[in-house]
């Protein structure tokens, strides 16, 4: 009997009730753990912005359990890939008590260099229970801009910074000195990152004791019978899910603007999807190849992470993460693409596409899944880095920003927003205070975008307008993209309004935003817009009640509300009840 099959008979015959406590026990050490992170870190990257993973994983590389609040690109497989490298390159027998181990490169994760997963061996009486593992967004690596992963225009992994294939950087709780002043030359921000990976190895101890002592409270086999049981559990949940899925073979296809390298060659997204007495198959053979800019991530951080993601956010996202969710999902994807690229491709930028490659799969589903499929989203990242030296300190500043805005609506409530995209969870908006107060410039507006949202018997969510002032001489680092690919509606809903934005320069030139570096002077003003959500049903069927609210609440214009509703309002505001039905009884063509 292999050790699976005995741990499972063992939790068959072990007290439920205390299977069941040892699981919510262990479910909850990463979320203690990321709530310190956040408190001891440096970086607002960690602190406001949450760009970061905590997770418990078995001795063979398994996901147990990670924190619930992780970014959803994390959650896929990030820290079993960590651990998985770790213990090919050591072996078991060389991973001691405190040791701590990490790595960043892209040939194993698939991500950009910033991401740097720590973690560390856990051992009970010398048995190897599993590792407790912190994965952190780094603000610096090196590489040829501030932010290492944030130029728009690299073309190869060297020029964004350093590689740490998997290292022993502490020793049996020894630190190995040479590797932390290397990790510190490489970084333009070494208070920063030195600060944060404080944060990041404070958080791999606290769960490593946490981890043990569970471990003496209720046994050895308990806990291993406990951490079987939840991997079967999710793989039933998720087996019991995708039954209730119509089979079928079904498709989708969206696209980026370009790459910022090839400008005004699209990115395309063609996705197959499908469902049979094996499971789901996500196919993404039909995506572009791997591209010249930095919009490429590897196979298991690309391709294998963007339809895990999927999986778990349409069939499984009530429970928490654990290995067990992905055993019937399969990812077919083959070497060259732009989701599977060659680990010396250009990384950059590789979550920046991942928001719109999920929608994508989520919208293949529509077909089958009417009821629970939301129109499109706005679907990117929006990234924006300002960067310079501070002309009062003389301190160099970095600070990353990233657009929320409008989801899709679903066939029978309104689209939410303006939030981040799918793929980053709940990460927060930097507060325009704390950004005011660190960096010279100012917002001096941020609002939503009425009409931004598309059209529809539920309409989308809205997208958000900022306007940058900027007071000094400084770098700015443009991502943002789907400017071309509207959010797209769904069962006769409207598109949503894209992204977009504005420069204006001081000496009075206007332009358009585009991808891309810029150089900024002082009293230069951005706007950068986020897109909105797509709409669900015709937008014919709206309510005229709903219409008129959203008129007084400033999310549709008046002309918005007749051109796209069919709903006409009188000059003091009110419902203009015959206008509408006569305007709602003979549509114009091409509106719904």
């Amino acid at each position: 009997m292999d050790d699976i099959s005995h741990s499972l008979e063992f939790a068959a015959t072990t007290d439920p009730i205390e299977l069941q406590i040892i699981r919510q026990r262990l479910i909850a050490i990463p979320n203690l753990i990321e709530k310190n992170i956040e408190r001891t870190a440096f970086s607002l990257l960690v602190q406001e912005y949450k760009d970061y993973a905590v997770g418990f994983v078995d001795a063979a590389g398994s996901l147990v359990t990670q924190s619930r609040y992780s970014l959803p690109g994390f959650v896929a497989n990030a820290l079993g890939l960590a651990v998985r490298a770790g213990l090919n390159v050591f072996g078991e027998d060389e991973m001691h008590e405190g040791d701590v181990f990490i790595i960043n490169d892209a040939a194993t994760l698939g991500k950009h260099l910033n991401d740097v997963c720590a973690f560390t061996p856990i051992r009970v009486e010398g048995k190897l229970i599993g590792f407790f593992a912190v994965l952190v967004h780094w603000v610096d690596v090196g590489g040829n801009m501030p932010g290492s992963c944030l130029s728009p225009t690299t073309t190869e992994i060297f020029q964004e910074g350093i590689q740490f294939p998997v290292l022993k950087l502490i020793d049996r709780g020894q630190r190995r000195r040479e590797i932390f002043r290397l990790i510190e030359i490489n970084t333009r921000f070494p208070r920063l990152v030195m600060g944060d990976l404080e944060a990041q190895l404070g958080g791999c101890q606290m769960g490593h004791d946490m981890v043990q002592e569970v471990v003496a409270q209720h046994g050895f086999s308990e806990v291993i019978a406990a951490m079987h049981a939840m991997h079967a559990d999710a793989a039933r949940n998720m087996a019991r899910a995708l039954s209730d899925v119509p089979h079928g073979t079904y498709t989708a296809s969206s696209f980026f603007d370009d790459d910022g390298i090839r400008v005004g060659e699209p990115i395309k997204v063609d996705v197959k999807v499908i469902v049979n007495d094996d499971g789901l198959t996500i196919d993404l053979s039909g995506v572009n190849d791997q591209v010249a800019g930095p919009f490429n991530s590897g196979r298991e951080g690309g391709a294998v992470s963007v339809g895990r993601m999927a999986a778990k956010f349409l069939f499984s996202s009530a429970t928490p993460v654990n290995e067990g969710d992905f055993e019937r999902v399969k990812i077919v994807i083959p070497d060259g693409k732009f989701l599977s690229a060659r680990p010396d491709a250009a990384y950059g930028s590789a979550g920046n596409t991942h928001a719109s490659v999920v929608d994508t799969i989520l919208s293949a589903f529509s077909e089958a899944l009417p009821d629970r499929i939301p129109a499109g989203h706005h679907g990117i990242y929006g990234t924006h880095t300002i960067t310079g030296i501070n002309g009062e300190t003389g301190a160099r500043f970095l600070c990353l920003d990233a657009m929320s805005g409008g989801w899709g609506a679903f066939s029978d409530v309104d689209g939410p927003g303006p939030y981040r995209s799918t793929t980053h969870g709940d990460v927060r908006d930097v507060p325009v205070e704390i950004q005011e107060a660190m960096y010279p410039y100012r917002i001096e507006s941020k609002q939503l975008r009425p009409d931004s949202g598309g059209p529809g018997k539920f309409r989308g969510g809205l997208g958000i307008e900022k306007v940058y002032r900027f007071l000094q001489p400084l770098t700015l680092m443009n991502k943002m993209d789907r400017t071309r690919c509207p959010p797209w509606g769904l069962a006769g809903g409207g598109a949503a309004q894209t992204a977009g934005g504005e420069v204006m320069r001081a000496a009075g030139d206007r332009s358009v935003l585009r991808k891309g570096k810029m150089e900024m002077e002082s009293g230069d003003v951005v706007v950068i817009s986020s897109g909105g959500g797509g709409g669900h049903g015709r937008a014919y069927e709206r309510d005229p009640a709903r219409v008129l609210r959203d008129v007084m609440e400033g999310y549709v214009s008046v002309e918005a509300a007749e051109r796209d509703y069919g709903v006409v309002l009188q000059s003091d505001g009110s419902l203009d009840e015959d206008a509408t039905r006569k305007r709602r009884s003979a549509p114009p063509p091409g509106k719904v």
